[in-house]
């Protein structure tokens, strides 16, 4: 078996991952309501360091092979830090790569034809804590970089911000002042109003926005409805973009929107917008319609439920990180390209010498994925 560590964290390390100074737990626990995190002192504001395993094991016949598994961003937040990865297994040649426009980071692992059996292990570590943006009093300028406010401005193939899109955003927006923040806020409760999560969705989704809208179904899962919410503002000239990654833990605040242990299955989109005041601001509509559906198995709670009403109330400016983003990439190409590209990046990816394998079924794919918290 082949061994190897990246951003130097060795085996001997992971133990102490929990106790690293800053990304230590505090004594103190986190809040009951999200919109306390804001007014702690940053030093008592509680981070929780997860160890995320893959494993792939792939047909043995499966012949000269890739595999792109997504990793946590790279990029150090307010609200999470990556610690490292490393793999084992018998892949010829492992490396961690980068989309060439989005900079979504993936482990690539290729076998030869020779390799029979092909399998990785890899473990990934992330420090996280509950992102909250109070929307109350501006503590800005947070001015983006003409580069990247053309970026999260533009359209791509699954995301337009033209015909359709525009027209439904402004017909959204028609009651709301001309302030970012109220208009996002119209698109998001918009959102929540007209749409629906639908549980046949295969995997996420596909985010075909455009399809959504002419269609007039507007069901699907957090990969369609989110998107929806950055393709409408984009398309009034608010900078917005998804946010991709899995859950990882339990939710301190709602049975529906946790998982931990086997995270297969548990991938999820999140959304945020860009407000010159405020920075990014987190918001997730496409959760607020997964507690309609799934809160109370069996109900479909009403708009009133207080459970809706309070996630209505938090969703929109907050995030609770029991989730672990990857990349906020949208029909990228992946690196080295993969037969095709993809709608987004948040599943594991492989390509055999029979042709791509089904990242929505992963028993046939043959891969899982666990999480565990570090606590010490």
């Amino acid at each position: 078996m082949k061994r190897r560590t990246f951003v130097g964290l060795t085996g001997a390390a992971v133990a102490a991952v929990a106790g690293r100074g800053a990304l230590a737990q505090t004594a103190a626990a986190a809040p009951a309501d999200p919109a306390q995190t804001a007014t702690l002192p940053e030093a008592t504001r509680r981070w929780r360091t997860f160890e995320l395993r893959t494993d792939v094991r792939l047909p043995a016949d499966a012949g000269a092979s890739k595999l792109w598994l997504p990793l946590p961003n790279p990029q150090d937040t307010a609200y999470q830090r990556e610690l490292g990865v490393a793999w084992e297994g018998n892949a010829s040649h492992v490396e961690v790569r980068r989309d060439p426009v989005y900079g979504a980071p993936a482990l690539y692992a290729q076998w030869d034809a020779s390799v029979k059996s092909p399998a990785l292990t890899t473990r990934a570590w992330a420090a996280t804590r509950d992102r909250w943006v109070d929307l109350r009093a501006s503590d800005g300028p947070y001015k983006l970089a003409p580069e990247e406010r053309l970026r999260w401005l533009a359209a791509t193939p699954h995301i337009p911000t033209d015909g359709i899109v525009r027209d439904t955003a402004l017909k959204a927006i028609t009651e709301a002042p001309r302030d970012p923040v109220a208009q996002a806020r119209a698109l998001f409760d918009w959102i929540i109003a007209n749409t629906y999560r639908n549980p046949k969705t295969v995997g996420c989704g596909t985010g075909d926005i455009r399809f959504m809208l002419e269609s007039g179904d507007l069901g699907g899962k957090c990969a369609d409805l989110n998107p929806l919410f950055v393709g409408m503002a984009r398309s009034i000239g608010i900078p917005a973009r998804d946010v991709y990654g899995v859950r990882v833990a339990d939710s301190k605040f709602w049975k529906s929107l946790g998982k931990s242990g086997d995270i297969t299955r548990a991938q999820h989109c999140r959304a945020e917008f860009h407000d010159p005041r405020f920075g990014w601001v987190p918001v997730d509509p496409a959760d607020v319609r997964k507690i309609i559906l799934e809160e109370a198995p069996g109900t479909l709670l009403p708009m009133d439920d207080p459970r809706v009403e309070m996630a209505r109330r938090k969703l929109f400016g907050f995030w609770e990180m029991n989730w672990v983003g990857y990349n906020n990439a949208n029909d990228l190409t992946l690196s080295p390209p993969a037969a095709r590209p993809l709608n987004f990046f948040m599943y594991p990816r492989a390509e055999t010498a029979s042709g791509p394998l089904d990242p929505y079924d992963p028993a046939a794919f043959q891969y899982s994925m666990n999480a565990r918290e570090i606590v010490g």
